[in-house]
């Protein structure tokens, strides 16, 4: 579900899928997904075999066949704007990508053959990658643009969908944070167990940003305490990316859970700090020096 390039040439569409469920708030892994649509090296994987895979996330994937490019553009903005992704199929057909967001005339896409995954297309960029040329068989000079898209549409009402923006495409894209973007489902998955989706009808909740502020300096200071020394700059940067993808999926904290959030986050800091720094014996006894 983490965002990182593709590993050869012919899983691009296992990918696209993948990453329009996580904009749905759905864990998928490329490989999964890949034997559920039947993928195969020498042949790559086609609309209907991807549909065969969505719907084993209780998903569809619709097919939408326009021959106006401003007619489709306006039509893949409308599911866009209801927080639908969709997968199109770029390069006269070879290579396919999910679009999640339209803002500012710029579209959001999530490419598995780019480095950073996360690009940014004009309208006129993605036209013209978009765009696939049919020619006709018998007269070989007449050529039909063809834009097909494939909404991936959930059966269920969906817990919390991914609300990219330019602002946190730049962010992602930046070579310091692709570390991060690599490991967004792991904190996604801590974060769900600790949070709650805000709706219409939340009340008495806290956003992560709020929660960060009244208890982060006391999370710190307290796994420093109890490991030793760790450098407290790179605690807070996770902290700080648990609040990014938190804000990003519109998670919570129920006022009720705070103090139980407050453990959980500083749990997850220590077991990260642990890892990251080694940690000294537990609770045990020094050894005695064997007498020679």
């Amino acid at each position: 579900m983490a965002f990182y390039p593709q590993p050869n040439l012919w899983q691009c569409g296992p990918f696209a899928l993948k990453h329009a469920l996580v904009t749905l708030g759905i864990s998928a892994d490329e490989d999964h997904i890949s034997d559920f649509a039947g993928t195969r090296w020498w042949s790559g994987t086609d609309e209907l075999q991807l549909a065969k895979a969505a719907r084993q996330f209780d998903c569809d994937l619709l097919m939408t066949r326009r021959y106006d490019a401003q007619t489709a553009r306006r039509e893949l903005t409308s599911y866009l704007r209801r927080g639908i992704p969709a997968l199109l199929c770029v390069h006269e057909w070879t290579h396919w990508v999910t679009t999640v967001k339209q803002e500012q005339g710029k579209f959001i896409i999530l490419d598995s053959r780019d480095k950073a995954v996360l690009t940014i297309l004009s309208w006129r960029d993605l036209r013209e990658q978009w765009a696939y040329h049919e020619r006709d068989e018998q007269d070989r000079t007449a050529v039909q643009t063809i834009f097909d898209f494939h909404p991936v549409v959930p059966r269920f009402r969906v817990r919390t969908k991914a609300k990219f923006s330019l602002a946190r495409a730049h962010f992602l894209r930046k070579r310091s944070n692709r570390e991060f973007s690599r490991l967004w489902d792991q904190y996604l998955a801590d974060l769900l167990n600790m949070c709650k989706p805000r709706t219409p009808l939340s009340a008495k909740v806290i956003s992560l940003g709020e929660f960060m502020r009244r208890h982060q300096t006391m999370i710190v200071d307290q796994v420093d305490l109890w490991h030793g020394w760790i450098e407290r700059s790179q605690a807070k940067r996770i902290l700080n990316q648990l609040h990014f993808v938190a804000d990003t999926y519109g998670l919570v904290v129920p006022a009720q859970d705070e103090k139980r959030t407050i453990a959980g986050i500083t749990a997850l800091l220590t077991l990260w700090a642990a890892s990251q720094y080694g940690v000294l014996p537990v609770y045990q006894a020094p050894h005695k020096r064997k007498r020679r």
